[in-house]
């Protein structure tokens, strides 16, 4: 009887060890002074430190079906981004600094030149937010993904001072929304751009549409905006004038917005504050797309929202695109997309 190894059964353990070797010199680039030990451990080791009363933030997210693009289009220098951004922008949100992140890849075959191009954007993302990659699993599951296919996900834990803390206790009538660009799609809604693009449209994505200044298909794997080192410092300048954070993420301005408010208050928007990039006009006319789907299903542009006193407004760098008001649930007006 023939001798069977695990590498017969589709797990190349040797293409592990490579995959570890490409990424350690990216990996240890992200090390913050707090960070214990090596790459390799069965534990990442972080001392927190320097806070009076700190309190944990921690979220996890992945970044679900837009990977089907990166596979067709053989392109995975972005996604590690995007696995991180849904995570720290989403801990951001209740004033968190962005301490460390793990990520966890699993795979069909283990191509070690691809995992470490997919870490490589993990560990950049992690550098621009300030964050450490402290550990991460890589998983071969031959006969479980396809060949070439692979799904992401990440976990993030930050830290703010109680005292700090970013919730809905401070929000009032009057307050002001100040919305923050987005790159562009982000991480949503790609079951639908999926369904517009591919099934309908019959788009490869390397055609040049006009109005977008990339390919179809880079325009759709543009990573997702990262905020913390933008929006940390206006925590740090403004203090308890910031009344509340919103990361538009699934379920757009209608299911995002209302969360960050207390029961009893609604919001405003208008539309016409902005301009609306020119990716989402063009899915919702290929699509046939409600003008309330579009505000539902996707960021339109704004990425991150900050709520604001109204005596700080003028001081900040954004689109003024609304208001706080009685009642609850979101009202937009304007914008050009069409009813």
């Amino acid at each position: 009887m023939e001798q069977l190894t695990y590498k017969d059964s589709g797990v190349d353990i040797d293409a592990g060890n490579e995959s570890v070797k490409l990424i350690k010199d990216c990996v240890r680039a992200t090390y913050r002074p707090e960070v214990l030990g090596d790459i390799g451990g069965f534990g990442g080791l972080f001392a927190l430190k320097n806070y009076d009363e700190p309190i944990l933030v921690s979220g996890t997210d992945g970044v679900g079906t837009k990977l089907k693009i990166a596979f067709m289009l053989n392109r995975h220098d972005t996604i590690g981004q995007d696995a991180v951004a849904m995570c720290v922008n989403d801990i951001l949100v209740q004033g968190a600094e962005p301490l460390f992140f793990l990520d966890y890849l699993a795979v069909g075959k283990l191509n070690p030149a691809q995992v470490a191009e997919i870490v490589r954007g993990v560990a950049n993302a992690c550098k621009q937010s300030g964050c450490a990659l402290i550990g991460g699993e890589t998983a071969e599951m031959s006969g479980f993904y396809a060949d070439g296919e692979y799904d992401i996900a990440g976990f993030a834990v930050g830290v703010v001072e109680r005292k700090s803390l970013i919730t809905s206790a401070r929000v009032k009538v009057g307050d002001v929304l100040i919305g923050l660009p987005s790159s562009g799609l982000h991480s949503n809604g790609f079951s639908l751009v999926r369904k517009i693009v591919f099934d309908r449209m019959k788009f490869t994505g390397d055609e040049k549409i006009d109005g977008l200044d990339k390919t179809l298909g880079e325009e759709l794997l543009t990573p997702t905006k990262l905020y913390p080192a933008t929006v940390l410092p206006l925590i740090k300048k403004f203090g308890d004038k910031i009344h509340g954070l919103v990361h538009v993420t699934g379920g757009g301005f209608y299911d995002n917005i209302p969360r960050a408010l207390p029961e009893g208050f609604g919001a405003t928007i208008d539309a016409d504050s902005w301009r609306i990039p020119t990716i989402f006009k063009l899915l919702q006319t290929w699509g046939n797309v409600s003008r309330r789907e579009m505000f539902r299903t996707f960021n339109c542009g704004i990425g991150m929202i900050l709520i604001v006193d109204a005596d700080i407004a003028d001081e900040l760098d954004g689109y003024k695109i609304g208001h706080v008001v009685e009642g609850g649930g979101v009202t937009v007006t304007g914008g050009d997309l069409r009813d």
